[in-house]
């Protein structure tokens, strides 16, 4: 097969295909986004390397899902396949707040527009392409269908969900960072590969008639039935699939439901440097379609001059789902990779050499991973860090620091802003500093590094609730203020700090959070971080939300439940600050 010349934006409109001189296109990607062709932009991600390996790709951005289904017609049948996906976001997410009231706006909509995508987008977009097109195949991914690739606890309907794949009639669910499963499932669909064959993949999932049999390397969960029946069993199979998630060697995940159940594959090991640079490589144009002339798109804004610098995170926070879709071990760029991308935005309209963000999930994780890999490779914690840091884990700075130099030292940057979140237990303990690299750390990226106020994530102040989120003591915390206003002062600067904090999660009271907006340690400082805890799928925290039971090790947990109890633990936080 030729490569086409890649220079081109993807086509979104029959008359964008016909300017191209196309007869057919390989692949259609409808995505609830608006399209913006930016690495951090997944749908954009997964395109771009498509039409590295020589596939004609075009986008369907936000189709309108309530009129004649023009939008899913005007492009016609593909030669292989669609992709679906819901956008960077959960649809429900994206479409209502924690006291389940609807938003006002979407960041990922042009001007930022509301509504105009579906509720639960992939099974409704995926629902029309099977009715419009019954023999082409579907193939769903993104956040949206990763984290519902199993039973699921549904904050908006407050009830347990079967796999997405039970709900929607999608061939194949590709789960996690997609560049090599879809690249693999993609020559299969191209090859005319039997099912049988195609069912070998690694990360992917897919739906079965019958009854599953027991084999070596299958864990077989409890059923959906049997969940629905039964919260214990619903918290049992939640601790096997987590347990499985952070393993580098995984089962085959089976979960009977109905006349059939679902088979997960385990994920492709991490990826390597050259792999990840390769993701990088190709020739984003870091813009929004043209389609979006004059129109501004919010999640664009906040992203168009930031650098991501790796994937994965070891944190294991209970509230968070970045591993259970990113994985927990750190997939690192070269720093050569991402010196060649910083030097690439001083040619992006617009940049002045202020780069929004230089990190990832938790920016400080650049380049680690544990001393011993024979370690790692039969590990089973779910975090590095909590209860305790790993003794294996080496939480060295030194790499980052000169990577931060490196990319200070490129002529045109003036400079380069931590956007994203740090963990401050990967260089802190309650004793000080860790080792010889983290307090320059701490002090390169509090002065130079900090655009007015360094964000950090204690997340709460009483002890009970920070083991149910799986975070340190706030002691940390304490320890980390002292050191912040000693850097300040030495330094002569005024660089502000601001906690984030979340209410109601599970194992939460009133009487905690009141004594969170009394705790000492946080006066004088910038308090308006407050989120109400929200039990999204595939997460420890919804987990407890939903069950009662702490998954861990099946004890109960008081889970505030009452919707206005709910917004009373966040208001009060606020009235008792004042």
């Amino acid at each position: 097969m030729a490569v086409p010349d890649n220079n081109y934006m993807f086509p979104t409109s029959k008359k964008e295909v016909e300017a191209l001189g196309w007869d057919y296109i390989d692949i259609i990607l409808f995505t609830g986004d608006a399209f913006v062709d930016h690495p951090s932009f997944g749908t954009a991600c997964i395109a771009r390397w498509l039409q590295k390996w020589g596939w004609r790709v075009a986008v369907v951005p936000q189709p309108n899902w309530r009129d004649d289904l023009r939008d899913f017609r005007k492009l016609g049948r593909p030669r292989l396949y669609f992709g679906v996906n819901a956008g960077a976001m959960d649809s429900m997410v994206n479409h209502y707040t924690a006291s389940k009231r609807l938003r006002h706006d979407d960041a990922y909509t042009p001007d930022g527009k509301f509504g105009q995508r579906p509720d639960y987008a992939v099974s409704v977009y995926t629902g029309i392409l099977k009715e419009l097109y019954p023999d082409v195949p579907v193939v769903i991914g993104g956040v949206e269908a990763s984290l519902r690739r199993l039973t699921h606890y549904d904050y908006w309907k407050d009830c347990l969900m079967p796999s997405i794949l039970e709900t929607c009639r999608a061939d194949y669910l590709c789960y996690g960072m997609g560049e090599r499963p879809m690249l693999e499932l993609t020559r299969g669909i191209e090859a005319g590969r039997s099912r049988r064959d195609m069912h070998r993949i690694p990360q992917i999932a897919f739906r079965m008639t019958g009854i599953p049999k027991p084999r070596e390397g299958v864990t077989i969960l409890h059923s959906f039935e049997e969940c629905k029946r039964d919260k214990r069993a619903f918290a049992e199979n939640f601790h096997h699939i987590e347990t499985l998630a952070n393993m580098m060697h995984p089962d085959v995940i089976i979960e009977a439901a109905g006349d059939g159940y679902v088979q997960v594959n385990p994920p492709y090991p991490p990826a390597t440097q050259e792999e990840m640079d390769s993701f990088w490589e190709l020739p984003f144009t870091k813009l929004p379609h043209p389609r979006y002339k004059g129109k501004r798109i919010p999640a664009y804004d906040m992203i168009k001059y930031s650098i991501t610098t790796h994937r994965g995170c070891f944190g294991g926070c209970n509230f968070c789902t970045i591993a259970a879709h990113q994985g927990k071990f750190i997939q690192s760029r070269s720093e050569e990779s991402i010196l060649k991308e910083v030097k690439g935005l001083l040619d992006v309209p617009g940049f002045a050499g202020n780069i929004s963000d230089l990190g990832a999930p938790t920016a400080n994780m650049y380049g680690m991973r544990g001393r011993n890999p024979a370690l790692c490779d039969v590990c089973r914690r779910k975090s590095c860090l909590f209860p305790a840091p790993c003794p294996n884990m080496d939480r060295n700075h030194s790499r980052l620091l000169e990577l931060y130099r490196r990319v200070l030292a490129v002529n045109g940057i003036r400079h380069a802003y931590i956007g994203s979140g740090i963990r401050y237990d990967l260089f802190l303990d309650e004793n000080g500093f860790v080792d010889e690299s983290s307090y320059p750390y701490f002090k390169d990226l509090v002065l130079n590094h900090t655009s007015g106020r360094l964000k950090v994530a204690p997340e709460h102040t009483e002890e009970k609730v920070l083991k149910y989120m799986g975070k340190p003591s706030f002691r940390l915390f304490d320890r980390l203020r002292t050191e912040f206003d000693k850097v300040n002062r030495k330094a002569g600067t005024n660089v502000g700090l601001v906690p984030y904090f979340i209410s109601s999660h599970p194992g939460c009271t009133m009487k905690d959070m009141e004594r969170l907006a009394a705790n000492p340690a946080l006066r004088g400082l910038y308090m308006d971080q407050v989120q109400d805890f929200t039990p999204t799928p595939m997460t420890t925290s919804s987990v407890m939300f939903y069950s009662g039971l702490d998954p861990r090790n099946m004890e109960p947990v008081f889970t505030e439940r009452d919707m206005e109890k709910k917004k009373l633990q966040k208001s009060f936080f606020f009235r008792r600050r004042k």
